[in-house]
């Protein structure tokens, strides 16, 4: 399926996207969609902004949106950190 994304300029990129079965931690999926919702858009626009962001080493979030992320992670209870990545194991 071929989707465009708006650039800040106004152009629009044509991009190719592939649906994928990505296994992710339950209560970091939930803060992840509640962010996306608060934002208005979908789980997999965020992910690729995230992703993106990151590539490029830009900063990936405002004061404002980390005070909203740790309002979820309280909300579901998510207290893992990047302290835990590649730790976690199945239960």
């Amino acid at each position: 399926m071929t989707a465009k994304k708006r650039l800040k300029s106004g152009r629009s990129r044509s991009v190719e996207r592939v649906q994928t079965g990505v296994r992710i931690e339950k209560r970091l999926l939930k803060v992840l969609k509640g962010f996306a919702e608060y934002h208005d858009m979908t789980l997999g626009d965020l992910i690729e902004g995230i992703v993106l962001h990151a590539f490029d080493g830009k900063p990936l979030f405002s004061e404002k949106n980390l005070s909203k992320i740790n309002d979820l992670k309280k909300i579901y209870e998510l207290d893992l950190t990047s302290r835990d990545s590649h730790k976690l194991e199945e239960s």
